[in-house]
């Protein structure tokens, strides 16, 4: 599909490749590579997963799988690559597991040149928290930590990444604990000042922390935490996707449940977040969104109602408003802009 930025609409979705049971998106720093974690089953039944290299035609509207590297283990659910474009790193779900890939120049994935394995917990939730569950895992800026987030261990992991040899060790500070049963899942860094910010998303209690992240030594401290939800909603949610928008003064969270996304305004000298508001997401389940790269337009993925919505921000407030376009496309899970 394509934005047509000046009036919110999206052309028609088109097959750019079949892939089985594709589970996240990212592209290459460069614009030329696009990668996906996906899970292959035989005869209903789960089996090995993959990462999946895919050369991206400018123009032509399709992909081209260059080639494939088993993921490590289980229910791989997020993918990433550093800043500099030469590791790629995999979160495993189910297998409480992550791993990096080195990226060779021509965007092929080479064999895992490392593998963390965390140990098996019980949380404050039995139901979700029976045992790691790796659900995110991102570098930060300056290429030298990567922060793996565990729904299972209500932890955020701090490794320091070595990208000469390409392997993960835990940091001075290996873990900063969330509140019990809050269930880390996503992650957004933000530079406000001098000082780093991270924001943090937590699937299970529905709220966004703000945590400073010293790059020097990895290590994670709270200043701030706000639910993602309104004051005495009382209904099953659970939160999914956070992002700050391009111009730092806006964060952004998914409510799968309240069906909305949570809108936020950033205090440009602490980096805290005031509400400003709630907008319906357009459909069920906005289990992921992507704002676009001008800042003006944010993509929502409806999965359980078959559908991307788009709306206009309004740059100034933070506000969005339902644009014109939407598309329909069968379980929608992730949303990405490249050239």
């Amino acid at each position: 599909m394509e934005l047509d930025t000046a009036t919110g609409n999206l052309t028609p979705p088109v097959l750019a490749i079949e892939t089985p049971y594709p589970t996240f998106l990212t592209a290459h720093p460069d614009g030329t590579t696009l990668y996906t974690v996906s899970e292959r089953r035989h005869d209903g039944q789960r089996s090995e997963s993959a990462v999946r290299a895919l050369k991206i035609q400018p123009g032509a509207n399709r992909l081209e799988l260059l080639n494939e590297q088993p993921a490590g283990g289980p229910g791989p659910c997020h993918v990433s690559v550093n800043p500099a474009g030469t590791h790629l790193f995999v979160a495993n779900y189910a297998g409480g597991s992550a791993a990096v890939f080195p990226l060779r120049e021509d965007g092929l994935v080479e064999p895992a040149s490392s593998f963390v394995q965390h140990e098996r917990v019980s949380g404050a939730r039995p139901d979700r928290q029976e045992s790691p569950h790796v659900h995110s895992i991102n570098v930060d800026p300056a290429g030298n930590y990567a922060l793996v987030a565990d729904l299972g261990a209500d932890s955020v992991y701090v490794y320091r990444f070595d990208s000469q040899s390409g392997s993960l060790t835990p940091a001075e500070t290996p873990w900063f604990q969330t509140r019990p049963g809050a269930g880390p899942r996503h992650l957004a860094f933000h530079q406000v000042g001098a000082c780093q910010l991270v924001y943090l998303i937590n699937e299970l209690d529905g709220t966004i922390t703000a945590l400073q992240f010293d790059p020097n030594f990895g290590t994670l401290t709270e200043r701030q935490a706000v639910s993602t939800l309104p004051e005495g909603y009382a209904g099953s949610n659970t939160a999914a996707e956070v992002t700050v928008h391009p111009n730092g003064r806006f964060v952004y969270g998914s409510n799968r449940g309240h069906d909305s996304i949570a809108v936020y305004a950033v205090d440009l000298d602490t980096g805290s977040l005031a509400f400003v508001e709630h907008a319906s997401s357009g459909g069920r389940h906005p289990r992921h969104f992507a704002i676009d790269p001008t800042g003006h337009f944010l993509v929502a993925a409806n999965r359980d109602t078959d559908n991307v919505s788009v709306f206009r921000i309004d740059t100034a407030a933070g506000r969005l408003t339902p644009a014109p376009g939407t598309a329909t496309i069968s379980r929608p899970v992730c949303v990405r802009f490249v050239p």
